[in-house]
């Protein structure tokens, strides 16, 4: 066999590796995912502009002043071509200003903070239609939902009528992560006591993948969510699903829910408590604690003066799982005095018997990180 069969050969299984890639990016389903990747493939044309003739060069002046080619013309003396720098230093810096005045535009027109102004290409947003508002929470590690104007709240399960515009509210209640449904929109990140937004459509009916493309510990993984595109009929009868199968979501519901877990079955809550997604916005869904635009109020007068040091224990959140006892296992030794995770097998039965993230098994005594306890 000869060695250029064998290059062919060792490069089928890299073919079968690349055959199950998911190019949901390049094949996208809503507007501003379509738009995005639009960009990337202007931007990778323009690139190319220069990329190609300089590889095809490089490639030729090889062959062309190959040390066995005696026909080629050899001038040692040779130091400089006003042509040849002109062309050098203008192509590139053309094609520069190009890229430079496409992504300026494009990261103006779909900053995701910026209202929609059109449906798809042909259709532009009118006044009467109405968005679809749509609370998102990070937790550890599932994803919840709040729909606020139909009173009704999810878990792991997103939907949303197809050509209404999306108006996402995201935030976190722990660790930073990062909201992404490639289908639809970019990546925007969801950080604890902040409000990130989002502004999307979905063009085209189906069931599309939602993830979180942040590392936010041992249960990132599974942090996984499905994404419905129906049309109204369909949304309408999911939302009187949910209505007939869900549960009350009251405070005490959220703070159990919002204990780590892996691996979380999809969930529906018929009602939400009012204020919910207030007061895990601004942290102070546990009776008691201060919320953040209570403090901020605060701050913005002046501060409490001397009278502020009664405010300490109510400004306290980054504790709190450890104070209940609900911690989540994770790489956190030795900043809290833990073992390690590959020390805390069992000897007699062999596996570790803290891998229940809900804190069932974590002591209550474990101190939370010293720097929190200052």
């Amino acid at each position: 066999m000869s060695s250029r069969s064998l290059r062919a050969l060792a490069f089928l299984p890299l073919m079968a590796l690349l055959s199950g890639c998911n190019m949901v990016v390049m094949q996208p389903a809503g507007d501003i995912a379509t738009r995005q990747r639009d960009l990337i493939v202007a931007s990778t044309g323009l690139m190319l502009l220069i990329i190609l003739p300089v590889i095809a060069f490089t490639l030729f002046f090889a062959w062309r002043y190959r040390q066995s080619n005696t026909e080629a013309e050899y001038d040692p003396d040779w130091h400089h071509s006003t042509q040849l720098e002109v062309l050098i230093w203008s192509a590139p810096l053309v094609i520069i200003i190009a890229l430079g005045a496409l992504t300026w535009i494009s990261t103006h027109t779909l900053d995701p903070y910026r209202p929609l102004s059109r449906i798809d290409a042909s259709r532009p947003l009118t006044a009467d239609v109405k968005p679809l508002t749509v609370e998102v929470v990070a937790l550890d590690w599932k994803w919840l939902f709040f729909y606020p104007d139909q009173g009704i709240a999810t878990v792991n399960e997103l939907a949303a009528p197809v050509d209404v515009p999306i108006n996402f509210k995201i935030t976190s209640a722990s660790m930073m992560n990062s909201f992404f449904i490639p289908a639809l929109a970019g990546q925007i990140y969801a950080m604890a006591g902040m409000e990130t937004k989002l502004h999307a459509v979905i063009n085209k009916a189906g069931v599309y993948e939602g993830f979180s493309a942040n590392y936010s510990g041992e249960g990132f993984s599974r942090m996984n969510f499905k994404f419905h595109g129906l049309d109204q009929g369909g949304f309408d009868q999911w939302v009187a699903k949910v209505k007939a199968e869900g549960k009350e979501l009251n405070r005490d519901a959220y703070i159990a829910l919002e204990k780590p877990s892996e691996r979380e079955p999809v969930g529906y809550y018929s009602s939400v408590a009012p204020g919910l997604y207030s007061a895990i916005l601004n942290m102070c869904v546990v009776e008691g604690k201060m919320c953040m635009g209570e403090m901020m109020s605060i701050d913005s007068k002046g501060g409490a003066g001397k009278e502020s040091h009664a405010n300490q224990e109510r400004l306290r959140y980054d504790d709190r799982h450890a104070v209940r006892g609900e911690e989540a296992q994770g790489a956190t030794f030795p900043a809290t005095e833990k073992k390690t995770r590959s020390q805390e097998v069992d000897p007699d039965k062999g596996h570790d018997h803290h891998h229940d993230h809900s804190g069932s098994d974590t002591k209550q005594s474990d101190p939370a990180p010293a720097q929190l306890n200052r």
